[in-house]
């Protein structure tokens, strides 16, 4: 589906201009059309969630495609492996090294880098050990999603999977609720505060494969969705729903956003499989979209090292130019590298999908169901 490469490309740029330029929003002193850029690009961070609702609507139409195939396991697991380990281990290494080495200004403890090896990245906090490279947070959630969906999806009955993602969209806010008003982390990545974002997804591959499988009931679908999420954080406004540190913005936000990006989702799946089509396959958009991972994964040392590097010009230059700077030159690299990396790297252990032992077959998941449906 190449209208999701847009999507992806949007949630990497998202997340990639907030650690540029949107973390600094509070520098009071840089004034003018900088600051804007810093305000605007303030709320990248909900990129992930974007991530999330891809994510769990993409893994699931695999699962679902898959299920009743005797190697089920054994194919994805694989699969995901080549995708995700080669990459993720190299910048783990990479971050050892450099911070090691002193070529960054940032620390990573072993308890930190062994914790993130077995994808415990997003609760390094409960062993009393702080989060020492961000970005691996969410990669860890969607690890927990990879080990415990299939095989759920493989031994529930298919009726079953809806009520289940509705119970955890549910259930996660509620959830964040409780840890709002016992003083917990409410707003950390623990993959059951968070696990919202993926069960959106997946109940929109369920619903696309069934109630939604037609371009109408789609779009009515999306339309709601949008629509909804969209009035709810209107109506919510005067409450504190956009604001992370109330109640009502603490426990409901995420769920509104990730509601809102299944309507987003839902709307792409539409228009991808009309006449509109060109709407959601913008060709630079999908080339971002293409390198997403390697570019989320590296693009925060890649600012380490810019920083270092030019740190000692900083004083000499007008705050707004320097982040500007620091900025073009962070993300011109971190997209070099993530391109070398992608078709390089990255691609020698996806040519391994197509191995004898593994046959790169076609199933239904690769092209839009929707399109399929009508």
């Amino acid at each position: 589906m190449p209208e999701l490469d847009t999507l992806r490309g949007i949630a990497v740029l998202l997340v990639v201009l907030f650690h540029s330029f949107g973390m600094s929003y509070r520098e009071t002193s840089i004034s003018g059309p900088a600051k804007w850029l810093l305000y605007i690009t303030d709320g990248g961070w909900i990129g992930v969630n974007l991530f999330f609702v891809l994510s769990g609507f993409l893994i699931t139409g695999i699962l679902l495609e898959t299920r009743r195939r005797p190697d089920f396991y054994r194919r994805f697991y694989s699969r995901r492996a080549l995708r995700i380990l080669p990459a993720y281990y190299i910048t783990l290494l990479l971050l050892l090294a450099l911070t090691r080495a002193g070529f960054v200004d940032r620390h990573a403890s072993w308890s930190f880098l062994g914790l993130s090896f077995i994808f415990l990245a997003n609760v390094t906090s409960l062993f009393g050990v702080p989060s020492q490279y961000t970005v691996l947070w969410s990669l860890a959630v969607e690890e927990h999603f990879y080990l415990l969906w299939p095989a759920v999806v493989k031994r529930l009955p298919r009726r079953s999977l809806p009520f289940l993602a509705v119970a955890v969209i549910v259930l996660c806010p509620l959830l964040r609720a409780f840890y709002y008003r016992r003083g917990y982390e409410y707003g950390a990545g623990y993959t059951w505060l968070v696990a919202d974002g993926l069960a959106c997804g997946v109940l929109l591959a369920l619903c696309a494969r069934q109630i939604l499988a037609s371009r109408v009931r789609m779009l009515h679908s999306a339309i709601a969705l949008i629509t909804f999420s969209i009035a709810a954080f209107a109506a919510g406004s005067p409450f504190g729903i956009c604001l992370s540190r109330t109640f009502i913005g603490g426990s409901l936000r995420i769920t509104l956003l990730n509601i809102f990006f299944t309507g987003m989702l839902s709307m792409t799946l539409v228009l991808g499989s009309g006449s509109l089509a060109w709407l959601v396959r913008i060709r630079v958009l999908q080339f971002f979209g293409d390198i997403s991972y390697g570019l989320y994964l590296i693009h925060m040392l890649v600012f380490d090292l810019v920083n270092s590097s030019l740190s000692r010009f900083a004083v000499a230059l007008d705050p707004a130019l320097w982040l500007l700077l620091r900025g073009a030159l962070g993300i011109t690299l971190s997209v070099g590298i993530a391109y070398c990396s992608r078709w390089t790297f990255e691609e020698a252990f996806l040519r391994l999908k197509g191995t004898p032992g593994q046959p790169k077959t076609q199933v239904l998941v690769a092209a839009n169901p929707v399109e399929l449906a009508s």
